[in-house]
């Protein structure tokens, strides 16, 4: 868990302090106030952009230096984080005060997240679901953050080669070996943690959440060098690799809730997330999400942190009270809302008032 965490020149907040307890850690304030900016410094302490994907010069306060740093101390241990005026669009990162690779990170902490954006997340592009997806993944294998960027490299260098037409055979191949490595990897890692958590979610507890069926599609595992090979002149007309694991994509269905067939087309089956309502399909993400860390605590022998934007806003107070009562002694959760009565229920717990980017005891 984070025990200190410390904001200088991010976002909204010149400086800012927090020394969180184990458990829940509540933020509450206004819109606007900077609560969200609190959990995107959290989130940087993971490989990737956080929890909004900005580009990282975004990330420094206006007015500021054009630089920003997150540092935070887990336990014994500081992590650092950050960048410097003069390469605002270089991550660095540190590790009790050494140089450190990014992707070291996931080492350390596992994380997860839930903002208000990822409401739409059945209904979005596949790529928003395989994201996701690989942010399950690496809370469950730290390694996973090393092949995705190895492979993406390879990928990248290989649209380029191919984009110029007259490309160097050996080059291409090794590329096309490079990717073929990595993108198994890749494969096999998401597979295992669909099945993982998929079987998780078939013994869930039958509360207020509903359960979701997990499958992997998009992509059948293959001899992908050899695909790759015979896919170049239409990968280099279509300036993209047409096959390989990053046209995979997380199949979710409502358990729970079976489609009705009929004569005319006979379909049979469990109804698609992409389907539900809306407050199905939200309390299937949470349902999905409480199942994700109880397997990481399992399986890590420490559970991750989690961090809940306005989750509580959108639930009514029985599902409200069933998540606080799932997430209670399940490790450091991060939540905030722009009221602090959404906390009602909530025992002990660290909370703090956000304020024009002040932050408080409250």
């Amino acid at each position: 868990m984070v025990t200190r965490l410390l904001l200088n020149d991010f976002r909204s907040y010149a400086s800012a302090l927090i020394e969180p307890g184990p458990g829940f850690v509540l933020l509450s304030g206004d819109n606007g106030a900077g609560k969200t900016n609190v959990l995107e410094a959290v989130s940087l302490l993971t490989p990737g952009r956080g929890l909004r994907g900005a580009a990282l010069s975004e990330m420094a306060r206006i007015g500021g230096p054009g630089a920003w740093a997150v540092a935070a101390w887990l336990g014994d241990v500081e992590i650092g984080t950050g960048t410097l005026p003069s390469a605002p669009d270089r991550r660095q990162v540190r590790v009790n005060g050494a140089a450190a690779a990014v992707n070291s990170l996931s080492e350390w902490l596992a994380m997860l997240w839930l903002t208000p954006t990822m409401d739409r997340l059945f209904l979005g592009p596949a790529g928003d679901r395989r994201r996701f997806l690989d942010r399950l993944v690496l809370a469950l294998d730290p390694g996973h953050a090393h092949h995705a960027s190895r492979y993406e490299a390879a990928m990248r260098a290989r649209n380029k080669l191919l984009a110029d037409q007259r490309w160097d055979e050996a080059w291409l191949a090794s590329l096309e070996q490079a990717m073929a490595d990595h993108g198994l990897a890749l494969h096999q890692a998401r597979a295992r943690a669909v099945a993982a958590l998929d079987d998780r979610l078939g013994h869930a507890p039958d509360d207020a959440f509903a359960s979701a069926a997990l499958a992997l599609e998009g992509w059948t595992a293959c001899d992908l060098a050899a695909e790759l090979a015979g896919n170049r002149s239409r990968d280099s007309a279509a300036g993209r690799a047409t096959a390989g694991p990053h046209r995979e994509d997380l199949a979710v269905t409502h358990r729970g809730k079976p489609v009705r067939s009929n004569a005319a087309c006979g379909v049979e089956g469990a109804m698609p997330a992409a389907h539900c309502s809306t407050g199905e399909q939200k309390a299937l993400l949470l349902g999905l999400v409480l199942a994700h860390a109880e397997l990481v605590a399992e399986r890590r022998s420490a559970p991750p942190v989690l961090l809940l934007d306005e989750v509580a806003a959108h639930l009514d107070p029985r599902r409200r009270q069933a998540l606080f009562a799932r997430l209670e002694g399940r490790g450091q959760v991060w939540m905030t809302a722009t009221e602090a009565a959404l906390f009602d229920g909530i025992g002990e717990a660290s909370r703090y008032h956000v304020e024009s980017g002040n932050i408080s005891r409250a």
